[in-house]
Order: C-alpha cells, then sequence, then structure tokens
C-alpha cells in the first residue's frame, strides 16, 4: 500500500526525515519538483535504480539525472566542472536547469547510459531538495509518470499512473507543471541545450555569452 505524506506546516520535518529514510532503505518515493513530480530513489543504490526502470517502464538506454541537497554535493558526482558550468550554478542553481557533467567513475551506468555523463540539478522547490538533504546521497529525479504519458503534477496524477509500484508520494499540492527542466550539456565546447525547458535557451545565451 502506498503512503501518502500530506504536507503541512506542522509535520514538514517529520515528513522530510521519514521520505528519506524510505528511500536509505531502497524504497521509491514520489515527491514534487518546481516543474513535476518525481521519482526519488538512492542514486547509490543499483537495485533501487532498476525499480526506477521498471515502474516506468523506461529503456536503459536513457539516462536518468539526479537532485542534490546543497551545490558543492555536485563535486563528488563529477570527474571535474569547467568555467561554464561554474557560471550556470552560480545564476541558475536552485532551479530548474539540469546540468551535464563527466561523471565520476564511481557513478551507476544505470545513471549515465554508459555516456560516462551525469545530469545533476540543485533544485529550488524546498521539498525535493531538504529530502536530498537529509538523504545525504544524490536523488533520482526523473518524472513520477509512466514512459511515454503525461508528466503528474499533483500527487493524485502520480497515484493513477504509478501509485501502485511505490512505497510513497509526498502530497504537497500541485506543481507549475508546464515545462520540464532545461538540460544542458556542458561537456562539450560550446555546451548544447539537450532539452529547453523551463528556462529557455534565450535566456541562458543572455546569461552565459
Amino acid at each position: 500500500m502506498t503512503q501518502v505524506f500530506k504536507i503541512t506546516p506542522q509535520n514538514t520535518e517529520k515528513i522530510i526525515t521519514d521520505a528519506a529514510d524510505l528511500v536509505l532503505q531502497g524504497g521509491v518515493i514520489a515527491f514534487p519538483t518546481e516543474t513535476f513530480y518525481g521519482l526519488g530513489a538512492d542514486a547509490t543504490n543499483e537495485e533501487a535504480l532498476r525499480k526506477i526502470f521498471e515502474i516506468k517502464g523506461r529503456d536503459f538506454n536513457n539516462p536518468i539525472s539526479v537532485i542534490i541537497g546543497e551545490r558543492n554535493d555536485v563535486y563528488s558526482l563529477i570527474s571535474g566542472s569547467n568555467s561554464v558550468a561554474e557560471k550556470l550554478m552560480d545564476i541558475f542553481w536552485p532551479g530548474a536547469l539540469t546540468i551535464v557533467f563527466r561523471a565520476a567513475e564511481k557513478i551507476s551506468s544505470l545513471l549515465t547510459a554508459e555516456t560516462g555523463k551525469i545530469g545533476i540539478r540543485l533544485s529550488s522547490h524546498e521539498i525535493a531538495r531538504r529530502v536530498a538533504q537529509e538523504l545525504r546521497r544524490p536523488l533520482t529525479a526523473t518524472s513520477a509518470n509512466i514512459s511515454g504519458q503525461p508528466e503528474c503534477v499533483t500527487a493524485d496524477n502520480v497515484l493513477v499512473q504509478v501509485g501502485d509500484k511505490i512505497d510513497a508520494v509526498i502530497d504537497a499540492g500541485k506543481t507549475a507543471g508546464k515545462n520540464a527542466s532545461t538540460i544542458i550539456d556542458t561537456t562539450c565546447v560550446p555546451p548544447i541545450i539537450l532539452r529547453e525547458g523551463a528556462i529557455s535557451k534565450k535566456t541562458i545565451e543572455e546569461k552565459i555569452y
């Protein structure tokens, strides 16, 4: 039975702790972000990562991005940064920008899809960021839906699509929806926008060039 953790001002801390505990035990949760609801698993746990692919019916050739709790958490997950990536983090984090870096050797190929690259985001949604902080590990950030189906903007949407396959959903109301996070690959010169989403290509170009 999927647990529903409904956020109130009085119980936020407990819910964040309980959700992080579930993830640490290998569970999968759904949580709100600044765009859509995401599926959260411990990104260092191979078995939990495989659950994400099973839940979504996702091809293993598709990489999975992660959410971190603090900006400095990025450096243990990557093999190097550069001036463009640093500037993007300065300007757009926390926010709806997933930055692609060269992955550290320890990163699972389930996250990178054998590309040697990993997408990382510091979310501007308080709940998403604080769960990652409590977890003290990267949290998967793929959308909480069946692959090919609409992304979810409410906990009820999540329950309809994947409610029988996950351990819990954090219900913090409706998310902004509309656009997913923008994804930019900073491992190449010039950087390439792989997906234009909540932050426009024009906005990024104006800031970094």
